[in-house]
């Protein structure tokens, strides 16, 4: 089984999945928001992912933003859609910037790729406390 995170945004979504030894992510797909239940619909009919990490947006005085709250609202959304897989909610301040950095350069020809960036940052360390 995989683990696959979520970096939910307005526009966009980052995605990212495990290994099936759940040890290493990597990013896969940026996908408009508005595509994301029949993205995930294909997906789980895909892949075999058991637990779905959500990007928490705190602020870094670890409190709720509007960001936060419609976060929270699409998780509870998918987690209605898709009512057997594991959520997690977390930490993920810093990974859009960690993204930019590990992208360099290359942000303003990529475009949407610092989204599944950044949820593969969100992914590993999650997958980190795992281990």
């Amino acid at each position: 089984m995989r683990v696959l995170a979520l970096d939910l945004g307005d526009a966009w979504t980052g995605t990212a999945m495990s290994d099936p030894l759940k040890i290493i992510a990597t990013p896969y797909k940026s996908i408009r928001t508005e595509g994301l239940m029949v993205f995930l619909h294909e997906l789980f009919e895909k892949e075999k992912i058991d637990t779905v990490v959500v990007g928490y947006p705190r602020t870094m005085r670890d409190t709720e933003s509007d960001q936060t709250k419609k976060v929270l609202a699409q998780k509870e959304l998918i987690e209605k859609e898709f009512p057997t897989k594991k959520y997690i909610l977390w930490d993920e301040r810093l990974s859009s910037k960690g993204a930019r950095a590990i992208q360099g350069k290359k942000a303003k020809t990529q475009g949407d790729n610092e989204h599944s960036i950044a949820a593969a940052i969100i992914l590993q360390t999650y997958l980190q406390f795992l281990n």
